[in-house]
């Protein structure tokens, strides 16, 4: 092999070396940011086929269900916040005052299996 081959050799295992770190990196982005709203078997399947140390692996689970826990309870607070600021009353009114009511329904009644009805 002549000099030239040699160096172009390293420089195409350099590339590649970047490009399965730059994908490393990305999936493990791209979890992290993700995992809030994706499953623990999600998250599992996204990074499989990464070569992870299985810490890492149980770190970013971890992260994962903290994240989505501390999500929850913050969106829950925000929206009982909001719910104490309405008025049932106020709303019903506005409701009423503003929209028409158009309700569709159908009732049937069947006979229950069991019952003593004779027909």
């Amino acid at each position: 092999m002549s000099n030239n081959e040699n160096k172009n050799k390293e420089n195409e295992y350099q590339n590649d070396e970047k490009k399965s770190w730059s994908d490393i990196l990305k999936k493990v982005a791209s979890a992290s940011v993700g995992a809030t709203f994706m499953t623990e078997d999600a998250i599992k399947k996204l990074l499989q086929d990464l070569p992870l140390p299985k810490e890492l692996m149980t770190s970013l689970l971890d992260n994962a269900k903290n994240s989505k826990s501390e999500f929850i309870k913050s969106l829950s607070s925000e929206v009982a916040t909001y719910l104490k600021q309405v008025s049932p009353k106020e709303l019903l009114n506005h409701l009423v005052t503003n929209f028409d009511v158009e309700v569709n329904a159908k009732f049937k009644f069947k006979p229950k299996k069991n019952s003593s009805l004779k027909k």
